[in-house]
């Protein structure tokens, strides 16, 4: 098989072994032996041949899912995009205002358990931080799709690619307290909640019918708001949220308001770490002219600008910059 083509072997399997010629007389039980050996290791290699290796990126994504979290430093590479001002996958109201954000790979995206989480990404011109708020379907474990605002401040644009090192935040300073919004469509009999201003990723949300029925636990969607299916009541609801870290908050009072953003005056913790289990009841913020939050399960592959993309990058397309896009390996 010099050729690198693969071998057809005809097994007949259209027969029992019964039916089958029995070999001559004169063969050695040895000899079969051997044959059939050789023939088992061929078709392997045949079949090998014919499947081809796995490919990187599909590999990459065989992984066990799970967020950045913890103190472990991660090697990877970043590009940049840009989201236009949405709020990403994980379902944000909008971009943060100081335009600081990054999407990550379905593995490391975990079906939407990093959102909310927070990254310190080093690059070759310094270290940003920024909020995870998006995933990027296209990018294995350890590539980075940074916001270009967030991308600037670590490397020069021109470069597109560049190689970081990133870590998790633990107990990030926190933008104020817990939010809490009721999803469009919520009723008594279909419940969903997506948690803000929690600065870890959450490990879990629960809730109650007031303060006296039992907890119910919601399901995480991969657009980032808290399921569950059969409904929670008509509400008020008590909710309790807990991070990766065990943090845990409890905030009362969260009536059934779809589509509006409700603010509490709980921390989900204290400067310096330590859980907010003071409850209190939410307020609603005035309507805004925002449009209604809708999940978005897929983002556009990644951008990655460069001023003059050597010979051997994947296919580009035109635009008003070279953009090339393709799975990293």
């Amino acid at each position: 098989m010099t050729d690198g083509s693969a071998v057809d072997i005809n097994i007949d399997l259209d027969h029992p072994p019964e039916d089958r010629p029995a070999p001559p007389s004169g063969a050695k039980p040895w000899l079969i032996a051997t044959g059939v050996t050789v023939l088992a290791a061929t078709l392997g290699l045949t079949l090998t041949l014919r499947s081809g290796s796995t490919p990187a990126c599909a590999a990459g994504r065989t992984l066990a899912a799970a967020p950045p979290t913890g103190n472990a430093t991660h090697s990877g590479k970043a590009t940049f995009y840009d989201s236009k001002g949405a709020g990403g996958n994980c379902s944000n109201p909008a971009a943060p205002a100081n335009r600081l954000y990054v999407a990550l790979g379905p593995t490391e995206y975990s079906a939407g358990a990093a959102c909310g989480g927070f990254l310190d990404v080093v690059g070759p011109k310094g270290t940003v931080r920024v909020l995870i708020m998006d995933q990027c379907p296209e990018c294995e474990p350890g590539h980075l799709d940074l916001s270009r605002e967030a991308f600037a401040r670590i490397a020069d644009p021109v470069q597109g690619l560049v190689p970081v090192t990133y870590r998790a935040v633990v107990n990030p300073p926190l933008p104020g307290p817990l939010t809490f919004r009721i999803k469009e469509g919520a009723s008594q009999w279909w419940f969903a909640v997506r948690v803000g201003n929690h600065g870890n990723p959450l490990r879990s949300v629960e809730v109650r019918q007031g303060d006296s029925d039992p907890w119910q636990s919601a399901a995480r969607q991969d657009y980032n708001y808290w399921l569950i299916a059969s409904g929670a009541g008509p509400g008020p609801f008590t909710i309790r949220v807990t991070d990766v870290y065990g943090n845990r908050a409890t905030v009362g009072g969260i009536r059934m308001a779809p589509g509006k953003v409700q603010n509490s005056t709980v921390r989900m913790y204290t400067p310096g770490g330590g859980a907010g289990t003071r409850r209190s009841s939410a307020s609603t913020r005035p309507p805004s002219n925002r449009p209604a939050v809708t999940p978005t399960p897929t983002r556009r592959p990644v951008e990655v600008a460069r001023t003059s993309p050597p010979a051997t990058d994947p296919p580009t397309t035109s635009s008003a910059r070279a953009n090339a896009r393709w799975c990293a390996g």
